[in-house]
C-alpha cells in the first residue's frame, strides 16, 4: 500500500509540472537595459536606457520602431498606458513624467517632481482615469505617491511613514498591483512591507511580511494578485542572488498575512512574478537575473523552466506565451501544456 501511494505522489508530482518549453525566440537585441513592458495591439512595448521607447510587432517582428523620448540620456525603468497614451518616467531628479501618445507616438512631459530625491519605481494604472507611481520618500519619510486622476497629475496625501531605510527596488516595473477593490504596494530594504489602499475609502493601511529585510539590498521586488484576496511576492538579495531564503510569500487575506513559500527550494533572487492569465491564481511565471521558474500549485513549489540569463521583467501574452526583457534583448517563450 505504501509503495502504491508513493508511485502515486510521483505521478501527481510529475503533471503538477507538465509545462515544456515549445519555443524560445529573442525578438530585439540593442544595446539597452529594459525593466518595463506594456502589451498592446499585438505588439510588445517598452522603455529603457538612453531615453529609448518602442515596440516590435509580436506577429510580424520586422514591424518595429524605437524613439528617443529626449535628447538626454534619461533611464526609463517604468511604462504603463490608458486607453489612448503611455506614461514614462525617468529615474532620478528631475523626474519627468512623459505622456506618448499611441496614435502618432508624439511625446510630451505632463509632470515634473524636481525635488532631489525623486526616484519613482513603479507606474501603474488601476483604470482608465486612474493611476499610481511610488518615490523614493523625501526628508519626511512620508510615503510618496503620485497619482493621476481625471487627466491630471499630482500628490496623493497620506500620512504614512516609512521606516528608516524602507524604500522600493525598480527592478520591474512590478512592486504595484491592484484588484477591482485594492491597490498594494510592496516595499523593501531594511524593512519590506505591504501597503494597502482601500481604492473605494482611498485609505492606506500598513503590513508587516515576514520576507527577507534588513539590509538595503533586501526584501521584495515584485508582487502579483489574482483577485481581491489572493496574491503573491517575490525578491531577495541582489548582492547574493543564488540565496533563496525568505524570498517568496504568498497571502490569502489581501495582504494582511504573508505565508513564506518554498524557502530554500527555489532557484533564488526573483526581480518580476506574473499570475497565468485564466488559472485562478494556480499558475505562475517567475523571472531573476539567472533563471526563469514556474510554479503550478499558487507558488508553493517551483521548476526552473530556463537557465537564460539576464532578464528582469515579463508579461504574458496569452495562456500560452511569455513576453521577457532585460539586459540588451526582448525575447518570447511559448509553453506547450
Amino acid at each position: 500500500m505504501k509503495k502504491t501511494f508513493s508511485i502515486l505522489f510521483l505521478c501527481l508530482g510529475i503533471l503538477a509540472f507538465s509545462q515544456q518549453v515549445e519555443s524560445f525566440t529573442t525578438v530585439l537585441n540593442d544595446k539597452i537595459s529594459i525593466r518595463a513592458l506594456e502589451l498592446y495591439d499585438n505588439k510588445v512595448w517598452y522603455s529603457g536606457t538612453d531615453s529609448k521607447f518602442g515596440f516590435v510587432d509580436l506577429k510580424n517582428q520586422k514591424n518595429r520602431k524605437q524613439i528617443n523620448l529626449s535628447d538626454k540620456k534619461l533611464q526609463f525603468r517604468t511604462l504603463s498606458q490608458d486607453n489612448s497614451a503611455f506614461y514614462a518616467i525617468n529615474i532620478e531628479s528631475p523626474a519627468n513624467f512623459f505622456k506618448i501618445n499611441k496614435k502618432d507616438l508624439k511625446s510630451e512631459i505632463v509632470f515634473t517632481d524636481t525635488a532631489k530625491t525623486a526616484f519613482y519605481d513603479a507606474l501603474h494604472f488601476v483604470n482608465d482615469k486612474l493611476a499610481f507611481t511610488f518615490s523614493d520618500t523625501d526628508k519626511d519619510n512620508l510615503l510618496k505617491l503620485a497619482v493621476y486622476c481625471n487627466g491630471k497629475w499630482g500628490m496623493f496625501k497620506n500620512n504614512v511613514k516609512l521606516n528608516s531605510g524602507e524604500a522600493a527596488f525598480a527592478a520591474s516595473n512590478t512592486n504595484i498591483a491592484s484588484s477591482k477593490n485594492f491597490l498594494w504596494i510592496a516595499t523593501g530594504g531594511k524593512a519590506s512591507r505591504i501597503l494597502r489602499m482601500d481604492l473605494k475609502k482611498e485609505n492606506l493601511e500598513v503590513f508587516e511580511t515576514p520576507f527577507i529585510q534588513g539590509e538595503s539590498s533586501q526584501g521584495m521586488y515584485s508582487i502579483d494578485f489574482y483577485d481581491d484576496k489572493f496574491g503573491i511576492a517575490v525578491g531577495g538579495d541582489y548582492t547574493k542572488q543564488d540565496e533563496n531564503i525568505n524570498n517568496i510569500a504568498t497571502t490569502y487575506d489581501a495582504g494582511k498575512t504573508w505565508q513564506i513559500q518554498a524557502s530554500g527550494k527555489n532557484a533564488g533572487y526573483t526581480t518580476c512574478v506574473k499570475i497565468r492569465p485564466g488559472s485562478k491564481g494556480k499558475e505562475i511565471i517567475a523571472v531573476g537575473d539567472k533563471h526563469i521558474s514556474y510554479s503550478s500549485d499558487f507558488g508553493k513549489t517551483w521548476k526552473k523552466i530556463s537557465d537564460e540569463k539576464g532578464f528582469f521583467v515579463c508579461s504574458w501574452v496569452n495562456g500560452n506565451t511569455v513576453v521577457f526583457a532585460g539586459n540588451g534583448k526582448i525575447s518570447v517563450m511559448k509553453l506547450k501544456f
